[in-house]
């Protein structure tokens, strides 16, 4: 199974929205063969919980405008690691500390990536 091309969309505009608020090691990996709930996960981190926040908001504010609204948010009161569930994909800002303690690239290292824009690369090109 392969994640649909409506969430590869959403998902480069996550990453974009993220890059432009300056969020770090940007990735997606197309996680529809292993789980049934949604089709690309979407991860960024940043340095402080102010700059998490302020991914998340610009994220949201992106998805928004292609007609995604987020079903669930978790963890935006800590700041630490906020989860945004748009269905088709989860968009995860973790402080860079606790994502490289739950390393969740390691933990879904067989899911394929998926191609998202280069830092600096305007909306809609790849």
């Amino acid at each position: 199974m392969r994640a649909t091309q409506r969430a590869i969309e959403l998902a480069q505009a996550a990453a974009a929205a993220a890059q432009d608020k300056l969020g770090q090691d940007v990735v997606g990996l197309d996680v529809s063969g292993q789980l049934a709930l949604t089709d690309v996960f979407v991860i960024a981190s940043a340095p402080n919980e102010r700059q998490v926040g302020a991914i998340v908001d610009a994220v949201e504010e992106r998805l928004l405008q292609l007609g995604a609204k987020p079903l669930r948010r978790e963890g935006q009161h800590e700041g630490r690691w906020v989860l945004l569930d748009f269905s088709d994909i989860v968009v995860h800002v973790m402080h860079a500390e606790d994502r490289q303690f739950y390393a969740l690239e390691r933990l879904w290292k067989d899911c394929p990536p998926v191609l998202l824009p280069e830092p600096g690369t305007p909306a809609g090109e790849s």
